[in-house]
């Protein structure tokens, strides 16, 4: 039991890309203290917020995505084309990307 305690930690600070996102350039980028981790495949990213964020602090995250996506890819995020997998979730997103 208690090497799986020690190995939570590790797995917490991992992020894996959807597998649509398999082979996907990684990219980490930290944006107001907030680690991200950015996929990008082609005209499309995906990013992860990694790390626990209390609910207050998640207000400023979705546009803190949008922001780690471009400055990561150099591309610009297309207005509309976000898409979290849960209604307001902060934890990830997908967005097409204008490059």
């Amino acid at each position: 039991m208690r090497p799986l305690l020690l190995l939570c930690p590790l797995l917490a600070a991992c992020a894996s890309p959807a597998p649509q996102f398999f082979g996907a350039a990684r990219h980490d980028i930290t944006l107001s203290g907030i680690d991200f981790a950015v996929f990008q495949k082609k005209d499309r990213a995906e990013v992860i917020r990694l790390g626990y964020l209390s609910r207050p602090a998640r207000a400023a995250v979705p546009a803190l995505m949008v922001a780690a996506a471009e400055r990561s890819t150099g591309c610009r995020v297309i207005p509309g084309s976000v898409v979290t997998g849960l209604p307001g979730d902060t934890g990830e997103a997908r967005m097409d990307l204008d490059c």
